[in-house]
């Protein structure tokens, strides 16, 4: 069991790092003045998800079912752990996802404005759309969440 409490703190770790470089340059990525900076941050932001975020998000999910099985909780009748898995679900397969597409939106637009010399207005439009910092900002909303019941258990 102490090896897959291990395990599973570890994955956190990473997806903690993940959800730092990942939101973190979307939100600078939406005050930032020049087209230069926002492509930087976004493609940052886009590195980070890749290298972070979702390897880290999968290996939390599947760590957390392990380390369950071995320390014998069941997952279906224990009400805290089914909440933590519907919120790590919400993330994995709704927020994660839409927040990817519209980054890679956005990252490809500033990319292409950069190239221009200006903004264009795909470029506005896909920013006034808000998708990537919208979604990241949930994710980052689910994880104290996420992390208060299986401290408390409340239920």
């Amino acid at each position: 069991m102490t090896f897959w409490r291990f395990l599973h703190l570890m994955s956190l770790f990473l997806m903690m790092a993940g959800v730092g470089t990942t939101v973190v340059p979307i939100w600078k990525a939406w005050t930032a003045p020049t087209n230069d900076e926002k492509s930087f941050l976004l493609n940052q932001a886009q590195r980070g998800e890749t290298l972070f975020l979702l390897p880290g998000l999968i290996a939390t999910f599947f760590s957390g079912y392990f380390w369950a099985t071995a320390a014998g909780w069941n997952v279906i009748t224990t009400g805290w752990l089914v909440a933590l898995q519907v919120l790590t679900m919400l993330n994995i397969f709704i927020f994660l996802p839409l927040m990817g597409i519209g980054l890679r939106r956005v990252r490809y637009l500033a990319l292409a404005a950069r190239k221009h010399g200006a903004e264009t207005p795909e470029l506005r439009e896909a920013l006034a759309d808000n998708v990537p910092l919208v979604f990241g900002t949930l994710i980052v909303v689910t994880v104290p969440f996420m992390v208060w019941l299986p401290v408390f258990k409340p239920f």
